[in-house]
């Protein structure tokens, strides 16, 4: 299973900088700090906005008041170095030398490789800057339109190099104002991505494709039908990952995907894509929306990416509060499916920062929160490998708290894990009954990951009716399940809370 550790790159490397008192870019990283990014638990670092970022598109932004106070908003002391321009308005597919160019960035996949670490850069399919070599030297690529279109829509096109574009939009917003729409059914945008992607294949071990689902044949119609031309029998997708793979065929595919596209998207290549279904049910719905959410294919979920935030979602300390955050966490790195962390969420980071952003604001240091995750993320490591199983709740017909309870299992051989979570803010009692008939007639010690404490149950008992469960707000049980030791010592009952 995939386990990805989201840097904002330029941030990190600048308070690095300031840690280390000198300038610190992705070659001259300390090996120490890459032990902390690389620990037990984490197979995937996404190293985000590392490519040339636009001084057209800067500039543009710089004039937009609305930014502005979004960005004064998250950061009040804000100067204006501290605006770099948008990672997602990328004027070519270079690391940019303010975080240590090609060579600075190829030192860094040699850092993680040597830690069994591989890299994951960004890949935005949907547009370009304005300033991109693409408008002069293969306008083919992009939607165009005429001075008419200009004339009647200023802020949906553009004029540059004496062309009419398209400014980029999805169908369900107004066009963003410092990008250029790529055309989806232009033949010569195919040929141009497959050889982008080949090249980020020649950087990285894997690439995240920002909102992945705008160029599938449907939406892409949907949005520019009038103006894309004919659609192409096959889709955007199935077109370019194989042909990429030619070259890559390790090449990881993340998908940034909504709308309920996902299935789609994974049909046409994608390893993983976004599951921001998961995501909205976990910060806004109780267990059983949760549970639902759960009961679909195995071999769905297995390729589905579950967070509870990065870079484009509010923090997860300041949207789940009150332990909630917590219990989520461990849903989340107990699920199949990859896992995406985000650098300052193990912090209690709470400040949602504008990706335009060099620079964060200082905030407090949650070490209680930090201790958590760093045991966690170790600790689920062995845990979500072999069988997933949803597991079924009971209760009593006097008290239906058994609803609020999530449950499942994982099993590879002999190494049988229980997740038992309390997704609510009352108490909540139950049973689970267990999936593995040779539990009969045998004991068994379940014991904390997180904290090591132990008991036995009689294997019967836990087949039917059940392990019992009693858990406060907010808590879970992450439970490993053994044979009972010969000189077993146990510290407490399974009714406890963890």
């Amino acid at each position: 299973m995939t386990v990805i550790y989201e840097i904002n790159t330029m941030v990190w490397l600048g308070e690095l900088s300031t840690r280390y008192g000198r300038p610190v870019t992705l070659g001259e990283v300390p090996g120490e700090v890459w032990d902390e990014v690389a620990r037990p638990g984490v197979d995937a670092v996404w190293l985000m906005g590392v490519w040339e970022r636009s001084p057209a598109g800067l500039r543009i932004a710089l004039g937009n008041e609305e930014l502005l106070t979004s960005f004064r908003q998250a950061l009040p002391d804000l100067t204006p170095a501290d605006i770099a321009g948008s990672p997602y308005c990328v004027r070519n597919y270079v690391a940019d030398r303010s975080v240590g160019g090609p060579e600075g960035l190829a030192q860094a996949r040699a850092r993680l490789a040597a830690r069994g670490v591989r890299l994951i850069l960004d890949y935005v399919p949907n547009h370009v800057a304005p300033d991109h070599p693409w408008l002069t030297e293969r306008p083919g690529c992009l939607v165009r339109g005429t001075s008419d279109d200009l004339a009647r829509a200023p802020g949906a096109f553009l004029e540059a190099e004496g062309q009419v574009y398209a400014r980029g939009r999805d169908p369900y917003f107004p066009p963003w104002p410092d990008v250029v729409q790529l055309n989806a059914f232009s033949d010569e945008l195919r040929t141009a991505a497959v050889e982008t992607l080949t090249a980020i294949g020649d950087q990285a071990d894997g690439v995240r494709c920002d909102m992945a689902m705008l160029l599938m044949n449907d939406v892409f119609a949907k949005t520019w039908a009038d103006l894309a031309g004919t659609a192409p029998a096959e889709d955007f997708w199935s077109y370019v990952i194989p042909r990429v793979r030619e070259h890559h065929p390790g090449l990881l595919f993340v998908a940034e995907a909504y709308w309920d596209l996902e299935w789609a998207l994974q049909q046409q290549g994608f390893d993983h894509c976004y599951d921001k279904r998961l995501y909205d049910r976990l910060v806004h719905e109780d267990a059983e929306s949760v549970r639902a959410h759960l009961g679909a294919g195995l071999g769905y979920q297995r390729r589905l990416v579950r967070f509870l935030e990065n870079h484009d979602e509010p923090r997860a300390a300041a949207a789940l509060p009150d332990g909630r955050e917590r219990a989520a966490a461990v849903a989340v790195a107990t699920l199949p499916g990859a896992v995406l962390w985000h650098e300052g969420q193990f912090e209690g980071r709470r400040v949602r920062l504008p990706v335009f952003l060099s620079r964060r604001p200082q905030e407090p240091f949650d070490e209680t929160l930090h201790d958590f995750y760093g045991r966690l993320v170790t600790a689920t490591a062995p845990v979500r490998e072999g069988d997933w199983q949803l597991l079924p709740c009971t209760g009593w017909p006097d008290n239906n708290t058994h609803r609020d309870l999530l449950a499942w299992s994982w099993s590879a051989g002999q190494d049988r894990y229980v997740v038992v979570i309390n997704y609510s803010g009352r108490p909540a009692e139950g049973r689970i009954p267990l999936p593995w008939r040779d539990l009969h007639g045998q004991s068994s010690r379940l014991t904390g990951l997180l904290d090591g404490t132990a008991y036995e149950r009689e294997g019967d008992e836990l087949l039917d009716p059940g392990l019992f469960v009693a858990l406060d707000a907010w808590s879970w049980h992450l439970l490993s399940l053994a044979p009972p030791a010969r000189d077993p010592s146990t510290t407490r009952d399974p009714s406890t809370a963890t």
